[in-house]
This record gives C-alpha cells, structure tokens and sequence, in this order.
C-alpha cells in the first residue's frame, strides 16, 4: 500500500471519529437540556446525522435501538415531504406520526437541514420520548391511536429561524405537563442545532465542501464488513416461536430467519393478528429492534448505520400485531417490539448456540403514574410521569445473564431520588429479587422488588405496561425458567399486568420484575459461584440445594 493511501485512510478515520463525536455531543445536548426525566436520567433518545439520500452515516452512542433505528428511515419520509430544494437555513420538520417515526405518539422527531457556506450538506435528526402527550395517557388502554394523545403530522417547527407558534400552542394546549412539554420541543432543537454547528466546524477543519465521499465510505465499508461476518455464518432458514402474555389473551410470535450470501432476512408469517389494544408494533419498529437483534450476533463490533442495516431486512404480514396498520392503537408498542431479538436469538441458536443468551426480562417495566398533588388541589392531574425499571437479562453461554438491566432498550431503570423528587410518591423498597434468576451452568439475571406508595394520602392511578407475567423467560439447554413478573398491591391484591387501576390511599403498590433464563443444568454450575449468591443473599440455600446440588454446600 503507497504512502498516500495509508495517509488517506487515516485522514479518513480521524474524520470518522469526528462525526461519532459529533453526533455525541448532539445526543449529551439533549441529555443536559431536556425536561423528560426519561430523557435526561434514563437516556430514552437518539441523535444522528443523515446525508442527503436520507441514509444515517452515525449515531450517537448515547440512544436506544427503537428510537435509533426506526429513526434511521423517518428522515426519508421527511424528506418526500419536505423536498431539499425548498429547504433552507433555519427550517426544523417535527412529527410523531407512529409509521414515519419511532412506533407511538410520545416520540417526537425532529429533523435539521445542515447548511454549510450556505449549501444544504447533510440532515440532523434527534428523537426523545415526552412524558404527556395528552389523550388516554402513556399505557396500552387506548382502541385507536387517537384515543392515545396528540397527533402531530409532518409540519413546520420552525421557518426561516422563527417558531412555529401557532404548533406549539397546540402542544401546550394538549398535555398535562404543558411546561415541561414545550421544554423538551426546544431541547430536541437545540440539539439538532448544536449537531449543525459541529459539523460545520469539522467540514472547515478538514477542508470539505461537502460530505458525499465521506458518506459513500462509510456506507460502503460498514455494508462490506457485516457481509463478511454473514459469510462466516451456516445458511440455512431456522424457525423460532415464542408466546408472550398479550393484553387480554397470550400472543404468539411466529420468526423464520434465513442466512443467505446476499444478507439475512427475518420474516415474522404465523405471529398473532393486532390487537384491540396499544401492544401493536408498527413495521419501522418491528424491523428495529429485529435488526438490533441481528447486530448483536452477527455484528457487534461494527458501526450501525445505513451500510450496515442494509444486509438485514425483515417482513411481516399486514394486519399482524407486528405489522399493525394505522390507526390502531400502538401506545405501548414496546411491550411486543421489545421481544423481538429474544426472537431472533431463538432461530440462530439453532445454528450458532455458543453465541446466543437465553431468553430475559426484554420488556420495560414502565410505571406511569398520575394524580393530584397536595401543591395542586384543584387539578386532577397535578403530575404525570412515567418511571422506568429493569429485569433481569438471560444467561450468556460463557457468563450469567446481568441484573436489573434494560436489553435491548438500554433505558436506565429511574433514579429513586429522582423519582420522589418529582412526584407526590415514596419508595420504600428497590433491590434485587432473591431466586428470581433462572438456575444454570450460566444462571439468569436477577429482577428486582420496587414498592411504592403516595406520600401525601392522595389516591395515584397506575398505567400499567407489564409483560412476562404469565409466561416468564424461559431457560434453555437444560437451564431454569427466570421468575414471572407481578404487580399486585401489600395488602395481597393481585392486579393487572397492563392497563390503568387505581391505588388507593395507604396502599402500597408491589411490583416485581421477572428474572432471565438460565442456560445449561445447574448442576454444572462452579459451587464457588452459587456459594457467592448465597452470601449476598440472591439466593437462599434451600434453594442452592435443591437446584444446584450440593454446589453451595461445598463451600
């Protein structure tokens, strides 16, 4: 290789890292600035930049896999709306419209035109999950996704740098949280703007009119390199079925995944028809998270951008809950969606197994809670938020399955701090769940025990958003099912997985989140390791015994 070619690849790296940084420091904008607690504790978000075909060239590392990918083909549906010759500086596009953004109306997604020296070079696009948008509220209750909140389609925020005020009138006029609303709008602008801003300064620190070679480099490598780790794979088509606790009857996931040369293709024919309810999965999201799957196996260690998305796509039946037309009620999406790579897991571990986990919580555990506060008498709604937790994930080949930890979303479980200090609500217990982990050579992550009660005796709703209640991750190759989900209150009322009930005054609300799978008979499994669960008190030795043997025993 000549000397200006190694130079050449260089330079072009330095400007790759860059753009990561770039598009990092867009995600950290909306992190700092945001009024979501969702957004600026858990990181429920993405941030990206797009060249002029609509296709991402970088993500922020900061983001989840729903937002992330689904996000990845909103800016082409921006774009046939709003052509780039009729662009120009100071121009902001917003929508949360479901099918063309990231599955359900509390997503908003912005869209920024980057112009350099006066030309139009790239796309900055941010999503982030607002608290309130109106409508029934953030939980699966709805039957039409106009009973689910505020509507927006693709608009105009900004024109020529001006706001649009008549739109955010309308916000503010639809939402519970009318400040905290149009705070995060502005958050979201601002971290497009700060993207533009960076980039503009990177194309005049390497000298660049435009970013069309950089881009097609980017995308050409990033597609060559997950071709070649597919190339590496067995081909063949593996079937997978999974049933999942459902709204008001369990739902079956149907996946067939097909290794080719060309790439992979999951098709999801035999899953479940929609819903009446807000479980349904638009087709974007589907094909998210689905993908997301398919990275972590065959691609982790490559970028995830248009490139490297291209080798994979999926199908599924219209009129399937994982393809769900509009308008359905699609609120709750993430309840199904977020089952997905357990699905993909569950075809290649018939062809790859010592790459593939065990089957984990999947889920969030979203608690949204509303009522009235003591400093808000006169309003029914004096605080709406909506708290994250996590369950545990499923026992890797090599390692256990990790503890309260959100995967796929990667949306932290809420600070308790935070939580109290926002709302009227006390929590009186948030640690781990002793045996909730499914038993194994490799156990299971474990789930967590939350209790929370109204601080002020005011009556609190609950909108409930629970799955893997009845049908709990479940082991493999020997290993144990993790521990179901519950949510019931101290006093012994059992209550529903989704949908919103009431806690009453001096109740205290229970909710215990499912342990993942184990993998491979616990027997095998090091007695050191189960001694050590045993002292930290994960697991009792009644069960150590009965499960694994006399593993705890011997030390």
């Amino acid at each position: 290789m000549s000397r200006s070619n190694t130079l050449s690849q260089i330079h072009t790296q330095i400007m790759w890292n860059r753009l990561i940084a770039v598009v990092e420091e867009q995600a950290q904008t909306l992190i700092r600035t945001a009024f979501s607690p969702i957004v600026r504790e858990c990181g429920d978000l993405s941030a990206g930049v797009f060249d002029l075909k609509g296709r991402m060239l970088a993500q922020a590392v900061t983001g989840t896999p729903g937002h992330v990918n689904s996000m990845a083909e909103s800016v082409k549906h921006f774009i046939r709306h709003f052509p780039l010759a009729k662009m120009a500086e100071g121009d902001i596009y917003i929508t949360n419209d479901p099918w063309m953004g990231t599955g359900h109306l509390n997503d908003f997604v912005l869209t920024t035109p980057c112009f350099h020296k006066g030309r139009l070079v790239a796309l900055l696009s941010c999503t982030s999950h607002l608290m309130d948008i109106g409508g029934i509220g953030f939980g699966p209750d709805g039957s039409d996704v106009f009973m689910e909140g505020l509507y927006i389609p693709m608009l105009k925020l900004a024109e020529g740098g001006r706001m649009n005020e008549t739109l955010l009138a309308m916000i503010r006029a639809n939402t519970r949280l009318p400040i905290d609303t149009e705070g995060d709008v502005y958050s979201l602008a601002a971290c497009n703007d700060v993207g533009c801003r960076r980039l503009c300064e990177m194309m005049d620190e390497f000298g660049l009119t435009g970013l069309d070679d950089l881009a097609e480099h980017i995308i050409h490598h990033s597609r060559e390199a997950v071709l070649a780790e597919i190339a590496r794979l067995p081909k063949g088509a593996w079937s997978f079925r999974m049933t999942v606790d459902g709204f008001d009857q369990p739902i079956d996931l149907a996946a067939t995944v097909t290794v080719s040369e060309k790439g992979i293709h999951v098709d999801y024919t035999g899953t479940s028809p929609a819903s009446a309810k807000g479980i349904n999965v638009p087709i974007a999201y589907t094909t998210a998270y689905t993908c997301f799957g398919l990275g972590c196996i065959v691609a982790a260690r490559i970028p995830n951008n248009a490139g490297s998305l291209e080798p994979l796509t999926v199908s599924a039946p219209p009129g399937t809950i994982l393809n769900a037309p509009y308008p359905l009620p699609v609120s709750s999406r993430h309840i199904t969606g977020q089952m997905l790579p357990d699905m993909v897991f569950g075809c290649l571990r018939q062809a790859i197994p010592d790459r593939v986990p065990a089957e984990g919580t999947s889920c969030l555990y979203n608690m949204t809670f509303r009522g009235p506060s003591a400093d808000k008498p006169g309003s029914k709604y004096g605080f709406a938020v909506t708290i994250t937790s996590n369950g545990g994930t499923g026992a890797r080949p090599a390692k256990d399955g990790l503890s309260a930890t959100a995967y796929p979303s990667g949306v932290k479980g809420t600070p308790v701090e935070i939580a109290e200090s926002v709302t009227p609500l006390i929590f009186w217990k948030k640690e781990l769940r002793p045996d909730s982990a499914g038993a194994g050579h490799t156990r299971g992550g474990f789930g967590q025990r939350i209790e929370i009660e109204s601080a002020d005796g005011l009556p609190v709703e609950l909108l409930a958003a629970f799955d893997r209640i009845d049908h709990p991750p479940r082991g493999r190759d020997g290993g144990g099912d993790g521990a179901p989900g519950y949510v019931g209150l101290a006093s012994g009322l059992r209550m529903q997985g989704k949908g919103s009930q009431p806690v009453p005054p001096g109740e205290r609300l229970v909710i215990m989140t499912p342990g993942g799978g184990g993998m491979g008979d616990p027997r095998r499994r090091a007695p050191a390791a189960v001694a050590e669960d045993v002292r930290d008190g994960l697991v009792a030795e009644e069960t150590a015994h009965r499960l694994y043997g006399l593993g705890a025993a011997a030390e």
